[in-house]
């Protein structure tokens, strides 16, 4: 015996005399024999996950055409899906952090983050006008005005900015650093002196304080007076002769107590050297918001 819970009804005269009707828009058409009723069947909805699609999408680096595999639904469904979300940021109770603060540049505005190093979770953020110290400075304050202990902080080089929190450890991103030296010397320096300092530079997250600053100072031993050189030039005074070469060399002199600060607090606080929890956050976001191709 059929059961009549899954028979066809006229939503019309509630009959169940019904038969098929050919299809429209790929879905099938009916007929009621007694009053000559036309119906279709209803879309059945799926039971989707809106907010795990869009962790997949956000956190997880999953693509358009990904994702509508995964769900199987088409692109512009997953589109709409995304579009129609409203993401709530969740409440994060104040605790003990190491942050990592970074400004970056999104071709027409500039974003301040600050992130948590052991949870991973973005704190806060604010759209500025470009990035100075002053911002930094008042919003470490204001943390630490809603019961947030910052345990130590992890930045950029920004001149002053690592000498404006001498109460709390604070840790200069080692690539930042790498960064400023390739800037001075090149990728592929000519000088051998230029060379040996690039050498040098690129051990800078793979060693220890005590051997990064030997070989600094065995270099400079080695290379002082090419260092010191100075040159005469049309107005008769005296100009030293490799700047570059000067500048990369006494940014590491002068940065070299901030870029090891995590081997000061080995034994009390896991202290990152970099700030690439945020570069990628920074990596990610960017093609998605970049100009259609």
């Amino acid at each position: 015996m059929t059961n009549k819970s899954y028979k066809k009804i006229c939503k019309k005269c509630k009959s169940t005399e019904i038969k098929k009707d050919w299809f429209m828009r790929w879905k099938q058409r009916y007929k009621c024999k007694c009053c000559w009723y036309v119906f279709q069947n209803k879309t059945r909805s799926k039971n989707i996950e809106i907010k795990q699609i869009w962790n997949d999408y956000c956190f997880w680096k999953q693509t358009y055409a990904q994702l509508s595999e995964k769900y199987w639904e088409s692109i512009k469904t997953i589109q709409k899906i995304l579009d129609s979300f409203e993401f709530i940021p969740p409440i994060i109770k104040p605790r003990e952090i190491i942050l990592l603060m970074d400004t970056t540049y999104f071709w027409d505005f500039w974003i301040m983050v600050f992130k948590d190093y052991d949870s991973k979770k973005i704190i806060n953020f604010k759209i500025v006008l470009n990035e100075n110290n002053a911002d930094y400075k008042a919003w470490v304050k204001e943390l630490q005005e809603k019961w947030w202990i910052i345990k130590a902080i992890v930045c950029d080089w920004r001149k002053w900015l690592l000498w404006w929190f001498p109460d709390i450890p604070t840790q200069m991103c080692n690539f930042h650093q790498v960064a400023i030296i390739r800037r001075y010397i090149t990728k592929k320096p000519i000088l051998e002196a230029n060379k040996e300092l690039k050498n040098i530079t690129e051990l800078l997250t793979k060693t220890d304080k005590e051997s990064f600053t030997f070989w600094l100072w065995e270099w400079y031993e080695k290379h002082k007076d090419f260092l010191w050189e100075k040159v005469i030039w049309k107005d008769w005074k005296s100009h030293y002769l490799h700047k570059r070469t000067r500048s990369a060399y006494f940014s590491l002199k002068n940065n070299l107590k901030y870029l090891f600060v995590r081997y000061d607090y080995l034994w009390q606080i896991e202290i990152p050297n970099t700030t690439n929890w945020l570069e990628w956050v920074f990596w990610h976001i960017k093609p998605k918001i970049s100009l259609h191709r």
